[in-house]
């Protein structure tokens, strides 16, 4: 015979403390976005073309048909060993880089960093250097990138003695400035302010111990 059962459901608000952490790691564990990266990702591929970086893409399908194209950007974390992040593409010279990265992030120092480095090195060769960028074992962290450099000299004159070294750390460094921005994001989206306010919102309801209903 059919019956009916009464639950008392509850807002995160009138749960005790033990159960809003029950709550929020459910949530975590559960509804946080599977995409959440993505618009660090994006972010990235505008902080790497005024510094002549391009991205190597593949087309990924969309949900109605046709196909977008993904950069190759890979990441692990967060809080284990060998966590990071790396990328695929290229590097060749971009005119006025220092001043364009600084007008895109005029605060952030490692950008602007990095942007000398290259810039410095690209004029002690003639602005001829080009690399290339290659994921590589199983992992993914900076030294995760196979970086080869070379120089483009219609004489073939060789690069100088540091420009290998120099444009292989700056793109290390690169991708060390994108795990931390992804961490950044994740630690942001993971904190108890967010992710109660999104709880709220949503209008989520759970029972006394904190398992939600529904």
């Amino acid at each position: 015979m059919p019956h009916s059962v009464e639950t008392v459901v509850y807002t995160l608000d009138e749960l005790s403390e033990t159960a809003k952490a029950r709550a929020r790691a459910w949530y975590r564990e559960t509804c946080l976005d599977c995409a959440w990266y993505e618009a660090v990702f994006a972010h990235f591929e505008t902080v790497c073309r005024p510094l002549g970086v391009q991205l190597r893409t593949r087309p990924v399908p969309l949900m109605g048909g046709g196909t977008r194209d993904a950069p190759h950007l890979y990441f692990h974390g967060f809080g284990f060993q060998g966590d990071g992040a790396c990328f695929e593409g290229t590097f060749a010279h971009a005119r006025g880089a220092p001043a364009a990265i600084r007008a895109h992030a005029p605060e952030d120092r490692a950008l602007h960093h990095i942007a000398d480095a290259l810039q410095a090195v690209q004029r002690r060769n003639f602005y001829q250097l080009r690399a290339e960028v290659r994921h590589r074992g199983h992992h993914c962290h900076a030294y995760c990138m196979a970086i080869t450099v070379e120089r483009d000299s219609p004489t073939g004159q060789a690069m100088t003695d540091d420009a290998e070294d120099t444009v292989a750390e700056a793109l290390r460094a690169l991708a060390r400035w994108l795990y931390r921005a992804l961490r950044h994001e994740h630690a942001h989206l993971t904190a108890d302010a967010t992710v109660d306010e999104t709880i709220v919102r949503n209008g989520w309801t759970f029972t006394a111990d904190g398992a939600p209903f529904g």
